[in-house]
């Protein structure tokens, strides 16, 4: 929803209603909206990059399982110095360079079965054009004015600092010589917003998140705004100023706009009002100043409504430092998955670690959490699950006889689990999400061990109670296999293709979990292993 600002008066109460949340739930909006950051064409994808988008997606899938309407964005961000001297550097022209590397940013998407609903590209004239109306607007009210900028600037994160942020003349991100630069430069008066913006954080605290990043912001905020540059001259790659085509718009003003005209602002109003605002942008704390300070701003500025939360994750560590292309320090998400497969990439960093803080990374750690949860508790599981239906009912799922105090107690695992799930996962806590599901896993586990299904085979007089302990042991891989789906979307479709069940479950959580009995009748199939064991030598 834009709102129409004709005055002051008119500006400050759109100011003050979006702080307030009283325009974020217009009737209009029907739409879970949720993003990543858009990735720097500079180079091919780390390990890092895909850490972010790998838990967008298992937001995005689980809120599509709870029946919601979603809109999952990424893509890719084009412009600006980093690119141009990435292209001079390989004899292209930016836009030939962008071409060339952003299907490798795609491909590793695919390769991980990120279900993005949009890819955005920077230099596409849908993104373009309504980043070009909407700094006219600021200009044509006063927002922006002409200046001359003298300070650092950092090539590699694209941002400028305070000289008093510059330790030893290196960016305080990537610990790289900064840029010491004068030139004009259009301004945006952020200075104006300060206290705004702190009003914004003391009200919504749930704006900023996790707490440790918006007491930063805040900090940094009430530290006192300086107005920022939204120009460059002394390059020419990327949006040209409209009204002053010699300056070139700086690349963050042009980037966050990607979550707007990517949903119709400027285009498609009705899509617009029914995407906007963004439920959540997800984005690593190297660029929370950009997405927490600079973007409302630039929101408030524009009579635009104000994302719901911003979440900062930290960072991939190897050898104690922050994961980087720029420092070559990047690992390749392929070289990952030719060995762990998507469903295991993708477990490991949803799993491991405390999503908002800094994690380390090593092969060991992944090989390990691996074999153990993977290989031996779940994907054990569901082999000699089924080796059991194949040899005892010919591979028929038999129909329950009955329900004991075993079986009541694995379906309260089950139900805490999914109940547990959505708390976790609304709680952008995925790593206790999947923590839950693994302890129905290990439940099942043990029941199995308790009711030792392969000693009643042996007993006739066991015949009905052994059909209500397969019946069980299957209806909970059932369960277990729409828990999952949405952190490893490949392993749930092979579970139920081996349960002779639907691949996809469409229907909402609340719906699909419960204890049923449609699998009476259903043949399994033994197929090969969901997980094998990784072995890996130890090496230098």
């Amino acid at each position: 929803m834009t709102i129409d600002i004709t005055s002051n008066t008119d500006k400050d109460a759109a100011i003050d209603a979006a702080i307030d949340g009283n325009v974020a739930n217009g009737p209009s909006k029907d739409t879970f909206y949720l993003t990543t950051p858009i990735y720097y064409v500079n180079d091919v994808p780390h390990i890092g990059h895909a850490y972010t988008t790998v838990n967008a997606d298992f937001f995005a899938r689980f809120h599509r399982m709870a029946g919601e309407k979603v809109f999952f964005l990424t893509g890719t961000d084009e412009h600006g110095q980093k690119i141009a001297q990435a292209a001079e550097a390989n004899g292209v022209t930016p836009i030939e360079w962008a071409d060339r590397i952003f299907p490798g940013w795609q491909a590793v998407w695919d390769r991980l079965e990120i279900s993005y609903d949009d890819f955005i590209r920077t230099t596409e004239d849908r993104h373009t054009k309504p980043v070009q109306e909407l700094v006219q607007r600021l200009y044509d009210q006063g927002d922006i004015y002409l200046a001359t900028y003298t300070g650092p600037y950092c090539v590699a994160c694209e941002a400028f600092y305070q000289p008093s942020e510059i330790i030893d003349g290196l960016c305080p991100i990537h610990e790289r010589p900064v840029e010491w630069i004068e030139e004009e430069n259009y301004f945006f008066r952020l200075s104006a917003y300060a206290d705004r913006l702190i009003e914004l954080y003391e009200t919504r605290p749930e704006f900023v998140q996790p707490d440790i990043r918006r007491n930063e912001v805040m900090s940094f905020v009430k530290g006192g705004l300086q107005d920022l540059s939204i120009s460059r001259t002394s390059f020419s790659w990327g949006v040209p100023i409209p009204w002053d085509p010699k300056h070139v718009m700086y690349v963050w003003i042009d980037a966050l706009q990607n979550y707007t005209t990517a949903v119709g602002q400027g285009r498609d109003e009705e899509r617009f009002n029914r995407t906007w605002p963004a439920d959540l942008h997800l984005i690593g704390k190297d660029i929370l100043r950009q997405h927490a300070v600079i973007w409302p701003a630039l929101l408030m500025a524009a009579g635009l409504e104000l994302p719901r939360a911003v979440f900062a994750h930290g960072f991939l560590t190897v050898g104690g430092k922050k994961m980087s292309k720029t420092s070559l320090t990047g690992i390749s998400p392929h070289l990952l998955l030719d060995t762990f497969g998507a469903d295991g990439y993708r477990y490991h960093f949803l799993r491991e670690g405390t999503f908002g803080q800094d994690g380390p990374f090593s092969w060991e750690s992944m090989t390990a959490r691996y074999n153990a949860d993977l290989a031996n508790d779940l994907g054990n599981l569901v082999s000699r699950s089924l080796a059991m239906t194949t040899n005892y009912f010919d591979a028929i799922i038999p129909e329950p006889t009955g329900a004991g105090e075993l079986e009541t107690t694995l379906h309260e695992v089950a139900r805490r689990a999914g109940e547990q799930m959505e708390v976790h996962v609304r709680a952008l806590n995925p790593s206790a999400a999947l923590a839950e599901v693994f302890e129905f896993v290990r439940a099942v586990n043990h029941y199995i061990d308790d009711t030792t299904p392969w000693k009643l085979s042996k007993d006739p007089a066991q015949r009905d109670r052994l059909a209500t302990v397969i019946h069980t042991i299957c209806e909970a891989i059932r369960q277990i296999s729409i828990l999952i789906c949405p952190a490893m979307p490949a392993a749930s479709r092979r579970i139920r293709e081996q349960l002779g069940v639907e691949p996809e479950e469409l229907r909402p959580l609340s719906e699909s979990l419960p204890q049923g009995s449609s699998l009476v009748g259903t043949k399994v199939t033994k197929g090969a292993s969901i997980f094998p064991r990784v072995e890996v030598e130890k090496t230098d």
